[in-house]
């Protein structure tokens, strides 16, 4: 197990010892042997080595209601999540983790102790689950309208986190949720080894709510769908099926994953316009397979195979296998 960091601070700033930063390396190096399912919690164990804390809690949500929709934690009963929302009134930690994010927040910077510990919110909220301190971070991606919390907790009262703890939160909590959604992306990258070059991938809800998105499915629902809402797709879920479909100039891939739903977008050639089975009447005539070969390949008899080439010649407007294998070089070297 690495040693925690020598630190010198300086002010706000904060000087790591290289082990801090091989520590960091290990998170985007995770996808090889873990799920995205397991690396929260496993990320979350290995921070208690930086930044020692008894329990913890890391949640994404929206913007749009501030409502988790995955939560991980360590050494906390259930119930405390659903506890930490319903008293979002009461707590005036949160306005301030909005408003400085990505910079820590410890509940003693904003609610002096003899007032914490008297409040409701601490009666209600922190004491039945046996936490005396807090310290969280708040991100947020505005364009795709989620936000992640990460606290940690400690239940000695006697135990305030200190700046150099802090410091190190501050930088570990960035890396935490880019390591995240970095192996969210490359393990659904190795799930679909036949994703285009150009195509871009969220994680939506049955609602069409992101729960993981890339910078550029947003650039692409942005540029052709110019009404698109925040923090959603600008279509719905239920209206596409599970193979391949055009709308608006952009080919979409849907996928499922558990309750969730992987979409893939990408801007449409001439060949996305085609359905399933010409594509698959495509590729094998542009191997060179006779109509014969190819059918035999396919599971249909050669008359259906060169129907189906006849409709593909008319929708791409070409007259010739030759054209064909040139059109199909062409997009897949696009």
């Amino acid at each position: 197990m690495l040693q925690r960091p020598c630190t010198i601070l300086d002010g706000d700033s904060i000087t790591l010892t290289p082990e801090f930063d091989q520590w960091i390396g290990t998170l985007y190096r995770a996808g090889a042997t873990v799920r995205p399912e397991h690396f929260r919690r496993q990320a979350l164990e290995s921070l208690r080595q930086w930044v020692p804390f008894d329990c913890a809690l890391w949640g994404n949500g929206t913007l749009e209601n501030l409502r988790f929709h995955t939560l991980d934690s360590i050494n906390l009963p259930s119930g405390f999540g659903e506890a930490l929302e319903h008293t979002r009134h009461l707590n005036p930690i949160l306005p301030r983790i909005l408003d400085q994010l990505g910079d820590p927040v410890t509940m003693a910077s904003v609610y002096p102790d003899d007032q914490f510990y008297d409040s409701p919110l601490y009666q209600t909220t922190f004491r039945p689950f046996g936490i005396e301190r807090i310290l969280s971070t708040g991100l947020t991606d505005e364009r795709g309208g989620l936000y992640t919390l990460l606290s940690v907790y400690r239940r000695d009262r006697n135990r305030p986190f200190t700046a150099e703890e802090v410091a190190l939160h501050q930088r570990a909590v960035f890396h935490l949720v880019n390591a995240a959604s970095h192996l969210v992306f490359s393990f659904l990258n190795r799930k679909q080894n036949d994703v285009p070059d150009d195509s871009a991938a969220c994680v939506c809800d049955v609602h069409g709510v992101y729960h993981e998105v890339q910078s550029d499915f947003l650039d692409l629902t942005e540029q052709y769908f110019p009404e698109a809402p925040r923090g959603r797709l600008p279509f719905a879920v239920d209206s596409l099926d599970d193979d391949e479909q055009s709308l608006n100039g952009l080919s979409i891939r849907v996928r499922r994953l558990g309750e969730l739903y992987v979409i893939r977008i990408w801007p449409s050639g001439p060949l996305d316009e085609l359905t399933a089975r010409e594509r698959e009447v495509v590729e094998a005539v542009s191997r060179g397979l006779t109509f014969k070969e190819a059918a035999r390949r396919l599971g249909v008899a050669p008359s259906t195979v060169s129907n189906h080439l006849y409709r593909v010649y008319q929708k791409l407007g070409v007259h010739s296998r030759s054209a064909l294998a040139k059109l199909v070089h062409e997009q897949d070297g696009s």
